[in-house]
Order: C-alpha cells, then sequence, then structure tokens
C-alpha cells in the first residue's frame, strides 16, 4: 500500500482509469474535459509569475548581465540545431515508412477545416516575433503570455542588477513570494492524478479506438519516430556532455506521466523549472532557458509537422520533389518556432505551411482532425523532454551545474570527481 502515496504511481492509477473510463462511458467525455482544463488552469494560474520570479531572482540575485545574454544566444543556437535534426528525421521517416499509402482521401473539407485555413491565412509570422515585446505588461501577465512575461522579467531582473545593493530588500522579497508559489504548485501537483484522469478519459471517450485503426500506420511512425529521436539523438546529446539520459528521465518521471495524461506540456513548465534548480542547475540558465524552450524548442511539433506534411502528400499522391521537401524544411524552420503561441497551434501552422507549399491540398487536414488528441500526446511528451534536456546541456556548457548536488538528487550517488567526466569536455560547476 506505500506505493500508492508516490505520486507517479498515482498519476498512473488516473491514466489507467481514465481510458477505461472513457471506452466504457463515452459520454462522460465533455465532464472529463472539464476535469483536465480545471487542472491545467491551475498550473497556468502560476506560470507566468513562476517564471517572473524566477528570472528576476536568477539575474539580479548572482546574475552577470553579459552571462544573460551569452545564455540566450547559446540557448537560439542550441534549440535551431536540435529542431532542424528533429525536423529532418521527420521527412525521412515519413518517406521511408509511407504511412499515407493506400490512405483514403477525405470526402470532403469539414468545417472545421475551413475554419482552420480562414485562420492560417490571417496568420503573420513577422507579427509573431515583434508580438514578443508587450504594449501592455499587466496584459501580458493576464493571458500568461510565456514570451512577453519572459522578455519582461529579463528587463526588469536587468534593471534591478543595476541597482545594487538598494534593490536587496526586493529582492528579498520575491525569493519570499517565490517560495509561497511553489508551495501553492505542491499542492496542486497532489491534483495531477484526478487531471490525468480527465485528459484520458476525454480523449478515449471522444474519439475512441476506431481512430486508431484508420491512421494507426500514421500514428505508430510518429511515435516511433519520437521515441528514436529521444534515445538516440538526445540520448547522443545527453553522452557528449557527460551525464545520463535515463537518469534524468527517472528523475522526472512524474512530470512524463503528467504530460502524456493531461496531453500538455505547459501543465508541468512550473514544477520542472523547479525540479531542474532543485537539481543543481543555475537559476538564472532555468530561467531563460525553459520558458524560451517551450516556444522556440518544440522538437515534437516539429516531427508532427514534417511528417505530416508527407503524409498528406502520400495520400494525394504528390510525388514531392527533393526540391520541393527542401521548400517544406525552409517554411517549417520559420513556422515550427511560432507553434506554441497560437492557439490551436498544430492544426494552424501547419495549415499556414501547407498553403505557403502550394502543392499539397488544405482538404486533407480533414483526415488529421480525429487523430490529432493522440498525436499531441506524443508531441507534449517530446517536447517536454527535449526542454529538459536543454536546461541540462546549456547549464553544464555554462559551467552552472552544481556536481554534487546533480548526482545527489538525480543520479542518486556521492562524489564530484573530475576524471569520472568524458575527456574535452566542460568541468561542472562545483559549489559548497
Amino acid at each position: 500500500m506505500k506505493y500508492l502515496r508516490i505520486l507517479y504511481v498515482q498519476v498512473l492509477i488516473g491514466i489507467a482509469a481514465g481510458i477505461l473510463m472513457g471506452w466504457l462511458a463515452p459520454g462522460f467525455a465533455p465532464a472529463a474535459k472539464l476535469i483536465s482544463e480545471t487542472f491545467i488552469n491551475m498550473i497556468r494560474m502560476v506560470i507566468a509569475p513562476v517564471i517572473f520570479l524566477t528570472i528576476v531572482s536568477g539575474i539580479a540575485g548572482a546574475g552577470d548581465l553579459r552571462k544573460v545574454g551569452r545564455v540566450g544566444l547559446k540557448s537560439l543556437l542550441y534549440f535551431e540545431v536540435v529542431t532542424t535534426i528533429a525536423l529532418l528525421i521527420g521527412l525521412v521517416m515519413a518517406n521511408v515508412a509511407r504511412p499515407g499509402a493506400g490512405v483514403a482521401l477525405p470526402t470532403a473539407p469539414s468545417g472545421k477545416v475551413s475554419e482552420i485555413a480562414a485562420q492560417a491565412g490571417k496568420m503573420n509570422w513577422g507579427e509573431f516575433f515583434s508580438h514578443i515585446v508587450p504594449a501592455n505588461i499587466v496584459d501580458a501577465f493576464a493571458k500568461g503570455d510565456i514570451l512577453q512575461v519572459l522578455f519582461f522579467s529579463v528587463l526588469f531582473g536587468i534593471g534591478l542588477k543595476l541597482l545594487g545593493p538598494t534593490g536587496d530588500s526586493l529582492l528579498g522579497s520575491f525569493n519570499k513570494l517565490s517560495k509561497v508559489l511553489f508551495n501553492v504548485l505542491k499542492l496542486v501537483m497532489r491534483l495531477s492524478p484526478i487531471g490525468a484522469f480527465g485528459g484520458m478519459a476525454y480523449t478515449i471517450g471522444m474519439f475512441g479506438f476506431d481512430t486508431l485503426a484508420v491512421l494507426g500506420k500514421l500514428l505508430l511512425t510518429f511515435y516511433g519516430t519520437g521515441l528514436l529521436f529521444i534515445f538516440v539523438v538526445l540520448n547522443g546529446i545527453c553522452r557528449w556532455y557527460g551525464f545520463s539520459l535515463w537518469k534524468l528521465l527517472g528523475y522526472i518521471r512524474e512530470e512524463i506521466l503528467i504530460v502524456l495524461g493531461a496531453s500538455s506540456s505547459e501543465a508541468v513548465l512550473p514544477s520542472v523549472m523547479q525540479k531542474m534548480e532543485a537539481a543543481g542547475c543555475g537559476k538564472e540558465v532555468v530561467g531563460l532557458v525553459i520558458p524560451t524552450g517551450y516556444s522556440f524548442n518544440l522538437d515534437g511539433t516539429t516531427i508532427y509537422l514534417s511528417m505530416s506534411v508527407i503524409f498528406l502528400a502520400q495520400v494525394f499522391g504528390v510525388d514531392l520533389s527533393i526540391g520541393q521537401q527542401l521548400t517544406v524544411i525552409a517554411i517549417l524552420l520559420l513556422t515550427s518556432k511560432g507553434a506554441a503561441g497560437v492557439t490551436g497551434s498544430g492544426f494552424l501552422v501547419l495549415a499556414s505551411t501547407l498553403a505557403a507549399l502550394k502543392v499539397v491540398p488544405l482538404e486533407g487536414l480533414a483526415l488529421l482532425i480525429g487523430v490529432d488528441r493522440f498525436m499531441s500526446e506524443g508531441r507534449a511528451l517530446i517536447n517536454f523532454i527535449g526542454n529538459t534536456v536543454a536546461t541540462v546541456v546549456i547549464a553544464r556548457s555554462e559551467k552552472e551545474l552544481d556536481l554534487v548536488t546533480y548526482r545527489r538528487v538525480v543520479e542518486n550517488r556521492q562524489g564530484n570527481t573530475l576524471a569520472e567526466l568524458p575527456t574535452g569536455q566542460h568541468s561542472f560547476k562545483e559549489q559548497t
């Protein structure tokens, strides 16, 4: 019975119960959706203040202002390289597995597809990047706009740092507020099994298992590609930087299960920020990398987008040339970066990509609507794991990872012998 007190065991039970409820009582789906959305909203209510307080205290408390810019640029460069690899893997796997071959064409465009196409036509990607600067910071906090809150937080942290000792009292108050918010988060996270139950019951009850049979090959290809990316690409990156992916996944197992149940990586954003800081990653690095990664390091979303374009081309019998596929890569390198900043992002970004490509009909989106919920869980998981790995990598490269703490908390072992690290790698930061 003692295992029932462990949170990730409770979440597993919630997921299993949700699948069973959705299968046996599909009419429960609307209520299940309310349960899931309520839990996610309880998390969202602390996201903006947690990001603000973490970044401000990180920069003003121990920050080197030059380091802020260096960490930001290094993070964006890392995100671009890794998401490009994810994009290429998605394209290659879709061409090899050919999940769209033999799939019946949609008979007619659905109303949902028409609505998505109309919204995609209004998207302006230049405006997305200019939108990072908030016109009203109160509105940014009210809407929970992560990038706008991040931008303001960096400026506020720098401003507070420039005050010098005069700002110490305000910084102390912020640190106390941060502790209060994380205590609130601990209370909310105890409800995560219920949130996972609601999310899974809604998915199964609303969409059922029938959709899986129709597009099963696409789902298997997508999840197989996701596993390949995690355990080959991300695992290779982890090994290069001298830490174990398996140990890290074990450390964040509760968050992984919550993401799976809630079908949203946003549900664990504050929690993973706290965990990575507790694991020895510098507060400044955590505050900059994770929130930025939620908009610019979307590995799972990138795999989904590239694979979906090739899938739909196969369904319509469109044989994309090498040049056209290179065009897909170029378009997705831009459009995928805006995926987290738009409601209904997956379909909107995919629709805007198809519209820009002008080769694959938008009507094909009707095929993906029913199965998208099952794919969104995979996207969220890959995005979440990718951002967690990125945090450790950037902290390592900046020598802002406390080896003693990391080994004790994540790897459950003691010691800080640098000789154990791979030859030629940066040393971990040692703190006493």
